[in-house]
């Protein structure tokens, strides 16, 4: 028997999966974990070094690096829903921490980079078990 579909089995799942997430895909399975926004374009470079640190993690991060404002970087950052946004300025790229926020959620304060790979392999793990 030959079966034709419009779609394949493949594209059946993901179509049910945008659905029933509505974009908002879990952490694991989001193509884009985190993005990295910096303030101005002078913390363009601190911004790459912590990308390459998630990286060598396992995270998937991309740079931010237009000349836009921040605000209008977190409010792209919310709207296509990438659930952790990394904000870097002068602070942070000084005392080595991270300012975190989360999609839907908002600012979760300051951590180091070490910190915030374990907070996210653990919501991981949690996810996938």
């Amino acid at each position: 028997m030959i079966h034709r579909a419009p779609f394949g089995s493949m594209e059946r799942f993901v179509a049910v999966l945008l659905e029933h997430c509505g974009g908002n895909f879990p952490l694991w399975l989001t193509p884009e974990q985190v993005k990295i926004l910096p303030v101005s374009e002078k913390y363009n470079e601190y911004a790459k070094e912590i990308a390459q640190f998630l990286e060598i993690s396992d995270i998937r991060a991309l740079v931010d690096d237009r000349n836009e404002k921040i605000g209008r970087k977190i409010r792209d950052a919310e709207v296509t829903k990438i659930p952790y946004m990394l904000i870097v300025g002068e602070k942070e790229a000084t005392s080595g921490e991270l300012s975190v926020r989360r999609h839907g959620e908002g600012d979760l304060g300051t951590m180091t980079k070490e910190a915030f790979v374990t907070s996210i392999e653990n919501e991981i793990s949690e996810l996938i078990d």
